[in-house]
């Protein structure tokens, strides 16, 4: 508890949430934050009955959503690439803060769909910093149990038990960045896809787009036709895949900064081709 008061406290940055107070009142202890009116992302990227959104990038609804991005027993609405990439860019470029221009940076420790709130107009909120580390710069923090979730923890977290750098939160970003292009939970549907044990989504995804050059199969098939006959939207598309196949390298020291992350999706850099993912394999609980 304190310590997400002593993080959130601290941080002004247009994609983050923002506390507007807190409680501790002997047992009593509550934090109190902005009302972020469409929700988490995880109910836009995963609902299989999403309706469309308005044209023109605009995916924002009538007014009438839920804080849980669902209104009144209503459809949440189908993010367009265009919305996608916003909130890509805004989740990298909020996380890019904490890591680098913080007095002390923050490690989040758990970047995922559910913790990245969308605004009325779609534009992402970071959310909850329960887990969050503060640390000097280059400092590595040692975690003494595992808490982050299934899915998206880095393997020198999971697997070698390691320290964990800010890397750790790169690693998280690249898994939601395949997600967001996907519409697909990254443990979801590996029964469906492959079934075998050693199946991975960032290697799956990496063979569909960089050996059978089918980047169409990994796209979420509601953003599909939209994205065929337009060569920017297909360029936004080979970005944000490229970009999040170096977030999702095996080894810490080959993933890039957040910062850098940014500028990879703003395209201000250049994206050389990825080397595979292959190591880690996330086990059914």
């Amino acid at each position: 508890f304190w310590a997400e008061v002593t993080i959130i406290a601290r941080m002004h940055h247009l994609n983050l949430v923002r506390m507007w107070g807190f409680c501790a009142d002997k047992d009593q202890r509550m934090l109190v934050y902005e009302y972020v009116p469409n929700g988490s992302l995880d109910k836009y990227l995963f609902s299989s009955s999403s309706s469309a959104a308005p044209s023109g990038g605009d995916a924002q609804g009538d007014g009438e959503e839920s804080s849980q991005g669902e209104g009144q027993g209503r459809q949440p609405v189908m993010l367009d690439l265009h919305t996608r990439y916003r909130i890509a860019l805004g989740v990298a470029r909020a996380i890019a803060y904490l890591h680098e221009e913080c007095l002390e940076w923050v490690l989040h420790c758990d970047i995922k769909p559910e913790n990245i709130l969308l605004e009325d107009d779609f534009c992402p909120k970071v959310s909850d910093f329960g887990l969050s580390k503060l640390t000097s710069k280059k400092e590595k923090v040692t975690m003494s149990r595992i808490r982050g979730t299934r899915g998206y923890m880095a393997p020198e977290w999971v697997i070698h038990r390691e320290p964990i750098t800010a890397k750790a939160d790169v690693y998280s970003f690249g898994m939601v960045l395949l997600e967001i292009v996907s519409g697909r939970r990254n443990y979801g549907f590996r029964q469906e896809s492959v079934g075998s044990e050693d199946w991975y989504f960032p290697k799956w995804a990496y063979e569909k787009v960089y050996v059978e050059r089918r980047i169409e199969d990994i796209m979420d098939p509601r953003i599909l036709l939209a994205v065929d006959d337009d060569a920017d939207s297909v360029a936004t598309v080979e970005r944000m895949v490229k970009t999040a196949m170096w977030c999702l390298q095996d080894r810490a020291d080959m993933r890039p900064s957040m910062g850098k992350v940014a500028k990879m999706l703003e395209g201000t850099v250049e994206i050389t081709d990825p080397v595979k993912p292959t190591i880690f394999c996330v086990q059914d609980d």
